[in-house]
Formats: C-alpha cells, structure tokens, sequence
C-alpha cells in the first residue's frame, strides 16, 4: 500500500542541519603538493541557496551527513560515546586521496544533525530514574523525526544517503524516510551483534527495526551475524514467528562452528531482502576492538564488513548506507583515529560498489 506524507518545508528541515561549509573543509583537510583529498572535491552546499534545490541540481550522487548523539544508546542502557564519531569520520574522509578508484566529487557533505539541545537534556537524565527514562524515550522520538524528515528530503531528490554516528536508533528514521519518499516499505539488512529487534518499551538503539517494523515501514529484515550469546529467547522466538519477512544468521555458525559460509550467506542475504529498496545498516560493534557502544572482542573482521558493504552496495536497489554506534572518544589516542579511518574505508567501498563511473574504472587498466 502506497505510503503518504505532508512534506515540511525546506527551511524547516534546514533549522536542525548545521551546515558544513567550504571553508570547514578546507581546515581539516591536509593538502600537500603534487596531490588532491576527497576535501579538495567534496561539495558543500552553498549558503546563498535552498537545500531542495541544490539537492536536486548538484551532480554528487551520495549525501553525506553525521548525527553526533548518544541518547538512544544511554536510552537502552548502553555506554554514551557514539556522538563523537562523525568529527572523526569526516576528518578521516577529507583526507583520502582523490584518484581514478573512488572521487570526492560524487559526495556532498551536508552537514550534521542538530541535536545539542537534546543531548544537552539527556546528560542530566538518570536510566534507573522511570521518570528519566521516559524523557529519554521521548528525546529519541524527537530525533527520529528530525532524520526521518531529512532521510525522505534526500531521497525524494534522487541521492543517496551516507549516515555517521549516533546510536542504532536511527536505523528506524532511515528506513521510514526512505520508506516514506519511495511510496511504500523497504527492507533492510543489517551487520550487526544484536538483532535490535527488541520489544516495543519505548524508544531507544535495541528497536529501532521493530519500531520500523510495526509501523510498516520495514518490509523485509535480514540480521547478519548475529551473537548468539547476546540475544534473548524472546527475540529469537518473535523472529521465528515471523519468518517470512525476518530472518537471521549467527556469527558462531559462520565463523566458530563453520556451519555456514560467509560468502554464501552474503547471498542468501540478498536474495531475500533485495528485491526492491533496501538500507544497508552496519553497527561498529560487530568488529573487535573498535571503540563503540558495546565494544567486542570476537566478531567479523575488518575485512569482512567492508565486503559486506561492497556487496550489497553494488546492488542496484540498494537506497542508503547507515555505519552507527562508533565510539571514538571511548578508545586512546590511535583508536580514536583508526575509528574515523574505518568509517572512511566503509564510506568508499559503498561509493565504489554503487558508482557505475567506478565500476568502470576498475575493470581498466589505470596508467600512472
């Protein structure tokens, strides 16, 4: 069934966008001879024009922006910390070289999400407090609609978003955004070691999709990898009886035990959530050792969620790439960096798998 929706105007949504500017850019990118950065080419939107406008006009297929909150993960009593991703990502970004494999031209860089005033609320809040947690809850639902809003605005423009930072939360304003701009639901697949496919108690980063779900947004939904030691039975039975449009993988059965091959369930994956739009939704905290809400010390490789993304980003319907619950300012001085520099890898493979220029560019010979 069609999905309908009152559009707010442009101005509104520009009031919770802090802009990124040209000359912001230039700051944290390090130019040195002989060689151009993403930075040098990414474009900004330039302040004497409309958002709507420019996003139609401009030539970069891809929005770039960051949501620098942690209030779904505190909501779900987790480590606060994933606000401090984007500042490091879209250093990271700016810095990498522009060459024949992947351009920062075909990237805008929005900005990042206003959400100071909530975050400012939400340090004051207690979890154990029920009246607390309730505000939390609440302050979640006013950031989902802040994305939601900004999501169906990019899309509805033809472009496709990149998201950093934040909690898993905003997996929900994704998929309805998206959802809400194509005309009906979409589906979604998700890297992550937690199905945040939990109860509806109120929002917060553990249900975002069955958030999305219940409200019929999300069509079909593939958890993959899975840790088995941290999901509920109630999760697991919820799943089970809804198995023609929610299914799952485990981590252990892929990598542990050898059940299951991890090529063959890229797969599998795909054929069940890709037959119309689908969001590729990755949680850092899938990875060992990076700084992130729920920091882990087995899971999939680097390698491998960076095959993840290239994988379903070379799918035609894929509609958005969402890297959430990073946590830099949790790790040392090098972690904080490495989580930045992995955000920038992830932002690329799905540029180079979803971009049809470099597609073609990889299979020449590139003469230096």
């Amino acid at each position: 069934m069609p999905i309908y929706y009152n559009y707010r105007t442009t101005a509104l949504i520009m009031e919770k966008i802090i802009p990124f500017h040209a000359s912001e850019l230039a700051k944290i990118t390090n130019h040195r001879s002989g060689e151009i950065k993403f930075g040098e080419r990414m474009l900004t939107v330039p302040q004497e024009v409309k958002l709507e406008d420019f996003l139609v006009e401009c030539p970069a297929r891809f929005v770039l922006f960051g949501i620098p909150e942690d209030i779904g993960v505190r909501a779900n009593f987790g480590r606060p910390g994933a606000a401090s991703a984007w500042k490091s990502a879209i250093s990271s970004i700016a810095n990498i070289q522009y060459n024949p494999f992947c351009k920062g031209k075909e990237l805008l860089v929005l900005g990042q999400l206003d959400v100071q005033k909530e975050m400012d609320e939400v340090q004051q809040l207690d979890f154990h407090q029920t009246a607390d947690r309730k505000r939390m809850n609440e302050l979640v639902e006013a950031v989902d609609k802040e994305v939601t809003h900004l999501i169906t605005q990019i899309v509805r423009a033809g472009k496709i978003p990149i998201v950093i930072g934040g909690g898993h939360n905003n997996a929900y304003g994704m998929i309805k955004g998206t959802a809400l701009a194509k005309g009906q639901a979409v589906s979604a697949v998700n890297f992550d070691a937690h199905s945040d496919f939990r109860i509806l108690e109120g929002r917060h980063s553990g249900n975002g999709f069955s958030y999305a779900f219940e409200e019929g947004f999300l069509q079909q939904y593939f958890i993959f990898g899975l840790h088995e030691n941290y999901t509920s039975k109630q999760v697991l039975s919820n799943i089970k009886n809804l198995i023609h449009r929610v299914r799952y993988n485990t981590y252990d059965e892929i990598a542990i035990r050898g059940a299951k091959k991890f090529e063959t369930e890229l797969q599998n994956a795909e054929r069940f959530i890709a037959g119309s739009a689908f969001g590729i939704e990755l949680d850092l905290d899938a990875i060992p050792n990076i700084a992130s809400s729920a920091m882990t010390l087995s899971g999939f490789s680097v390698e491998q969620a960076r095959q993840y993304v290239h994988h379903f980003g070379k799918n035609q319907n894929a509609a958005y790439l969402h890297i959430c619950e990073g946590a830099p300012e949790l790790g040392d001085d090098k972690n904080q960096q490495l989580v930045g520099k992995l955000i920038g890898y992830l932002v690329t493979d799905f540029m180079k798998a979803n971009s049809p220029a470099d597609k073609k560019i990889l299979n020449i010979t590139v003469n230096w």
